[in-house]
């Protein structure tokens, strides 16, 4: 998650598009958007195979119970949409209510492609990481449908390919 945080703040630094209070604001989403994660079972979260269709339905309720934690809390109360929607896709197809483009939240699609990206570069219980380069290839191949695809370029060539600040992070 400091990973993510990492990432979401240096992009939204590339995007020119926010004031310093709401660089903030996304930085602590991307710290907290996995919070849900907490009401998982471990033996699924660590699960060295491919989930079954009941586990992967297990997995995708984290997103509305982080929603409902940090509701809960009132310092972190206005992070909570951006928790429930950081697994929406620019398509449609992502989840838990199948937002489309624009209709996520800003800071949630670029949490999703922070996220994406630590995912794919870390070690898993369920495959070894991939390259940088790799990454970006699958990055490439998913703006547009999984990614916003006016953040994705800057992702990749502000982001990822500055070497300062993977490094940092």
């Amino acid at each position: 998650s400091i990973r993510v945080s990492q990432l979401c703040k240096s992009l939204a630094k590339h995007l020119n598009l926010m004031r310093t209070d709401e660089i903030k604001e996304l930085e602590m989403a991307g710290l907290f958007h996995d919070i849900g994660k907490i009401s998982i079972p471990d033996n699924i979260l660590n699960k060295p195979g491919s989930l079954s269709k009941d586990e992967y339905d297990i997995i995708k309720t984290h997103t509305e119970v982080g929603y409902q934690i940090l509701r809960a809390a009132d310092e972190y109360s206005e992070l909570a949409i951006h928790a429930l929607h950081h697994h929406e896709h620019w398509d449609g197809n992502g989840y838990p209510l199948g937002l489309k483009g624009e209709s996520i939240p800003l800071f949630s699609r670029i949490i999703c492609i922070a996220d994406s990206f630590e995912a794919m570069t870390s070690d898993r219980p369920y495959r070894k990481k991939m390259s940088i380069a790799e990454s970006i290839i699958e990055i490439r191949r998913c703006a547009g449908t999984q990614f916003d695809p006016s953040i994705t370029e800057i992702f990749i060539k502000k982001v990822i390919t500055n070497n300062d600040t993977i490094q940092k992070i």
